[in-house]
């Protein structure tokens, strides 16, 4: 029993970390690229989508306070997973982390957490790319190459295959094993982009916030249709909290590329925290105009609200902006660009950390000769997540995504208290301030939000673990190279 809990020890991490040459990572990633690549994981689906569903559902105008909380959740966490991005600038995120701390079996449980937030994301969100496509194409691709076989349309033509989704994930595939510098170039692009068009949006639709709309700023108990805790009032906040979470995913994401920083003692708490911060600031902003424009109210309608809040906003009460509407679907494809960029290139980091532990197969770690990237990794998952992309219906939930990041968001924040115990006099180059109440902050918020999602999840995310369990027992603990 001993030999789950066996820690990788700090010194072989740092070691390793400062390993240079043939058969490792290259180091090209400055910190505002870090940023942009944290902004670009960010700002996608979760902004567009999750404001209107936690709006309209459960917490009302006060979404923006859902956004603050969950953003304080990340805040705690950020500056814990800070702390050890700088540390120990290792491929590898929650997971390295531990490893270092809490242990093998925890390490396991965390790199399988991830992959409902890197794979599974990166599919879902290659399914909402193709079904945006194909509105900003007005309907052009045929129903049965856009749709799963299990998917049939109200005149009965029944999917074959979801191309758009293949294709946008092959393209990014091939772009990621180019290359970290390209893939890091093109991101900043996408980033520009989409955060241009929410700023156009937040300062065109500021002109048209009804304040009535903001009256009242919680909704009311007794409300018709929110009879939970969770749908009025602080609860509702906290469920909406859980809901726009998803929003925020992705900031983690640039810890995975910790070892291809080019200063990561520096860069890469400006990297977390920076593009936090910036992501903060344009969400609180975008959920205040959005629900000024429009009652939240009717975004419980699924006609008006989620994936067709912001246009329905914009065509509904803001009249002469109609390009706006299509401006924000190219946004919205961006977003989902870079997202799914980010998400493929944090599971490959993670599975070549797993890989050169001996918990996964040694094909995850092989390299590039030429472009020093995870290539034989990057075409795996492609097949993986594009079955899921090409040939399942978009239905898993975005609250599934949010468990498994909340899971490696405590499991780091615990770390964080490990360590200074464990190891009180390894340099720091990054302190994460006021420990222990800053990771025992970011336990009790990201623990709060995990409880606040529903129960189907909640089982969902068991059985995810379960499975995970069954692989480590039965591989990964006989080809580990720390306890085999």
């Amino acid at each position: 029993m001993s030999k789950l809990f066996t820690k990788k020890p700090l010194s072989q991490l740092l070691n390793e970390a400062g390993a240079d040459g043939h058969g490792t990572l290259k180091r090209t990633l400055t910190a505002w690229s870090l940023v942009a690549l944290g902004i670009g994981a960010i700002i996608g689906a979760g902004l567009f989508v999750r404001t209107a569903a936690a709006a309209g559902g459960h917490a009302g105008n006060a979404v923006t306070i859902s956004f603050m909380l969950a953003a304080l959740g990340c805040a705690f966490a950020g500056l814990c997973y800070a702390e050890f991005a700088a540390m120990i600038p290792i491929a590898g995120s929650a997971y390295t982390y531990a490893y270092a701390t809490l242990g093998e079996i925890m390490a396991w449980i965390i790199g399988w957490a991830l992959v409902l937030e890197y794979a599974l994301g990166a599919a879902t969100v290659s399914i909402a790319w193709s079904e945006y496509l194909n509105k900003l194409l007005g309907g052009a691709i045929p129903y049965e190459w856009c749709h799963s076989p299990f998917e049939v349309s109200p005149d009965g033509v029944a999917g074959m295959m979801n191309l758009p989704a293949l294709l946008i994930l092959g393209l990014l595939t091939a772009l990621l094993i180019k290359g970290t510098q390209e893939s890091a170039f093109v991101n900043a692009i996408i980033v520009f982009v989409k955060v241009a068009i929410v700023l156009i949006f937040i300062a065109i639709g500021w002109s048209y916030v009804n304040p009535a709309n903001h009256t009242p700023y919680f909704i009311p108990e007794g409300t018709p249709g929110h009879d939970s805790f969770f749908d009025w009032g602080w609860g509702g906040v906290l469920r909406g909290a859980g809901i726009v979470f998803f929003a925020f995913i992705g900031f983690d994401a640039v810890s995975t590329a910790a070892q291809e920083a080019k200063n990561p003692s520096r860069d890469m708490p400006i990297g977390i925290l920076g593009s936090l911060v910036v992501c903060t600031i344009l969400y609180v902003l975008f959920a205040h105009v959005l629900t000024g424009v429009a009652p939240h109210a009717d975004f419980i309608d699924p006609v008006k609200g989620k994936e067709a809040s912001v246009a329905y906003a914009i065509s509904t009460y803001m009249t002469g902006y109609g390009w706006l509407a299509t401006a924000v679907t190219v946004a919205i494809l961006a977003g989902f660009s870079s997202v799914i960029l980010v998400m493929l290139m944090g599971q490959s980091r993670v599975f070549y950390s797993m890989s050169k532990d001996g918990l996964l197969p040694k094909v995850f770690a092989d390299l590039h000769p030429k472009f020093s990237t995870p290539y034989k990794s990057n075409i795996i998952l492609l097949v993986f997540v594009g079955l899921f992309a090409g040939f399942v219906p978009g239905s898993v939930a975005g609250d599934l995504t949010s468990i498994g990041t909340l899971l490696a968001f405590v499991i780091v924040c615990i770390g964080i208290m490990v360590m200074r115990k464990s190891d009180p006099d390894v340099p720091r180059p990054f302190r994460t301030p006021l420990v222990p109440l800053v990771p025992i902050l970011g336990i009790v918020v990201c623990g709060a939000m995990i409880i606040s999602l529903d129960i189907n999840t909640q089982m969902i995310a068991l059985g995810w673990m379960l499975v995970g369990l069954v692989i480590y027992f039965t591989y990964s603990r006989k080809h580990s190279k720390l306890t085999a």
